[in-house]
């Protein structure tokens, strides 16, 4: 599983990156939606892109309608420290793939396996 993990909070994302690396999980961090954008149009590809809703810039939700348009086989979750559950499932049909932080590394998990049709609890995927 190849994982694209986007959030302006640098030293949050690298320690996530990390986190999910000790799993067997590869995850390349991209600190602004202009250069997560910017790594798919020159080719990337990644099964499942983990997104921080409110960054500067480009925000999660409007990154995932660039990346969709890009890769209609890229699957989505998003990160927040920002809002309640309830407000981010008033504007979306994907509240599912929703995680607050602080976020448990084993909810990640758990929610990329099952984006990407893995067992669930499973945490031993090869990149």
């Amino acid at each position: 599983m190849k994982v694209m993990l986007v959030d302006d909070e640098q030293k949050f994302a690298q320690m996530l990156a990390k986190r999910l690396a000790l799993r067997g999980i590869q995850a390349d961090v991209y600190f602004s939606g202009e250069k997560a954008l910017e790594s798919v149009q020159q080719g990337n590809r990644f099964d499942v892109a983990v997104l921080d809703v409110k960054m500067p810039g480009i925000g999660g939700i409007e990154l995932k309608r660039s990346l969709q348009a890009l890769d209609e086989q890229m699957k989505f979750a998003f990160l927040t420290g920002h809002g309640s559950k309830m407000d981010y499932e008033a504007g979306s049909h994907e509240a599912e793939n929703y995680l607050p932080k602080p976020l448990q590394i084993d909810v990640l998990i758990e929610t990329l396996n099952r984006l990407v049709g893995g067992p669930p609890g499973a945490s031993d995927i090869d990149g």
